[in-house]
């Protein structure tokens, strides 16, 4: 894939989470994560001096954040094996045991393979105290067809149970049809059709008019199952046929997380790495530091599009990512997400 189209949304958001739009004009970015593969890598020097951070008197906690952020996911991997044929420990456990707070979700979460991650977290939100909605969202209205049947994988083998069936039991109505959708996997990928860009436009606003259970099945189906390409025009003809921006649209006609999910899924289709920062500014600014959220897009988007989300959280928010990350943590804690959200020369 060449690049993220992305269309200079203007992202201004209402009380409610809800979103207003402005399009300027479309430009392809291509994607750039601030993690890259470390040169001159070396898996066993890099163990023994985690073996020797983690097992001092006192934890060395810069020499954990110098190597595990600064090394791509695959590196860590392999420093994981070295780390456990030279001690005969496990890494992820030693961790564990020896960090504490957020700074410990931080380390830890480096260390799991992305399908892994996703899975560990869809896996708590489903199954913690309090369903969090907001993480199955944008995990599942964020990833490729792969991704999804790679973190369904990972998830039956961590946790030795199907993601679809806890997904049905943990969440209700429409907003499980749709998130069930999603997690089969099945989107078209590639194809697009100009002849039924305006019937299914037709449908979209149908069910954004009358709002049945019937209209709302046909509206999640098309968001779920198109192709992005197919989207791209069925949303360009809704604009003609109602005079109104899809994402209006939703906000008007649906409330709750059934509505977030719907804008989530338009959002990611148009520019996924404005979606995200606009998530990363309000767990920061909306939620006095919303640590899961911030610490879940940071690790996962790390070798993707973090260097695009930053671009875009400057862009519509005045402050860089790193500036405000710098404001809001501290500690430890705030060196680990400022080493892997990286900044601009100006940033420090």
């Amino acid at each position: 894939m060449l690049g993220t189209i992305s269309s200079n949304i203007i992202c201004l958001p209402r009380v409610n989470c809800k979103f207003r739009f402005c399009f300027i004009n479309l430009k392809l970015h291509p994607t750039q994560g601030t993690i890259l593969p470390a040169p001159n890598f070396n898996p066993i020097m890099d163990a023994q001096l985690l073996g020797g951070a983690l097992q001092g008197i006192s934890c060395e906690k810069h020499v954990l954040i110098d190597i595990l952020t600064q090394r791509c996911n695959s590196q860590r991997l392999m420093i994981a094996e070295a780390y456990r044929d030279m001690y005969g420990r496990d890494l992820i456990t030693d961790l564990k045991e020896n960090l504490s707070h957020h700074f410990k979700e931080v380390m830890v979460g480096l260390m799991y393979p992305p399908a892994s991650y996703d899975a560990h977290e869809l896996w708590h939100a489903l199954k913690g105290v309090d369903t969090e909605e907001n993480c199955l969202i944008d995990i599942l209205a964020s990833r490729s067809n792969m991704e999804i049947f790679q973190m369904k994988e990972a998830y039956l083998m961590q946790y030795n149970t199907d993601l679809q069936q806890d997904i049905d039991s943990e969440t209700s109505g429409h907003f499980r049809d749709t998130l069930m959708n999603l997690a089969q996997g099945t989107r078209m990928e590639g194809y697009a059709d100009p002849s039924t860009a305006a019937q299914d436009a037709m449908i979209l606003w149908e069910a954004c008019q009358q709002k049945t259970g019937e209209h709302k099945n046909m509206l999640q189906m098309i968001l779920c199952n198109r192709s992005h390409q197919q989207l791209w025009m069925v949303f360009q003809e809704f604009q003609k046929i109602s005079g109104q921006d899809i994402v209006d649209a939703i906000n008007e006609c649906y409330d709750g997380y059934f509505q977030e999910l719907l804008v989530a899924i338009v959002l990611c289709i148009r520019d996924k790495p404005s979606y995200f920062a606009y998530r990363l500014y309000n767990a920061i600014h909306d939620f006095g530091f919303h640590n899961k959220t911030v610490i879940r897009i940071l690790i996962a988007r790390s070798e993707i599009d973090l260097m695009n989300i930053r671009q875009r959280y400057k862009e519509r928010y005045g402050k860089s990512l790193f500036h405000d990350i710098k404001h809001f943590a501290s500690g430890h804690y705030e060196s680990a997400l400022l080493a892997i959200c990286a900044g601009d020369t100006e940033d420090y």
